[in-house]
């Protein structure tokens, strides 16, 4: 299946999917998978717990995001997917942190619990009849397709790990 066309997807979701040139999703879902596990393992929950100026969150705080990100983009993809055209709000990404007190939970279980979800999306996304992937729905006010929404997925997933390797090689100081 090709890259998913502008029009199927806002003007809000383009950074994200512009950071995706593979063709195939399915595959770059996975092998991200396998990219962000190897990143993470192994980093101590004393690092986990670390902030790098510019940014706000801990390292933990920003894999707890992703896992707030893959769920809430997985449930979009799946309402939409079984034609549901039902509005879906937005999330505030800082509540949702402020609120998971990631800094308590062990670096390792916030990791598996990332693999969980990923898998879980990639099952939906496997088992996708074909019709599926173009069907739309509104998700923040911004209608976007199935097809998109993979995309988004991996994009989004994309642009945080760039910043934690950064973070993790010591490229910005810790505090």
């Amino acid at each position: 299946m090709p890259r998913p066309d502008p029009s199927h997807y806002a003007a809000a979701y383009h950074d994200y999917i512009s950071l995706v040139p593979e063709q195939e999703i399915l595959p770059a879902m996975q092998k991200q998978l396998d990219e962000i596990l190897t990143l993470l393992r192994g980093v101590s929950d004393a690092v986990g717990n670390q902030r790098h100026p510019p940014y706000t969150w801990s390292i933990k705080e920003v894999v707890g995001h992703l896992n707030d990100a893959e769920r809430v983009f997985g449930y979009r993809a799946m309402r939409f997917a079984r034609a549901d055209a039902t509005p879906l709000a937005g999330f505030d990404e800082n509540a949702y942190v402020l609120a998971s007190e990631c800094d308590r939970t062990p670096l390792a279980d916030l990791t598996s619990e990332f693999e969980a979800i990923r898998r879980s999306n990639l099952w939906l996304f496997k088992n996708l009849p074909a019709a599926a992937w173009s069907h739309a729905g509104e998700a923040n006010g911004n209608a976007v397709t199935v097809h998109a929404v993979a995309y988004l997925i991996v994009g989004h997933a994309r642009h945080h790990a760039n910043i934690l390797r950064k973070r993790l090689s010591g490229e910005v100081e810790a505090r």
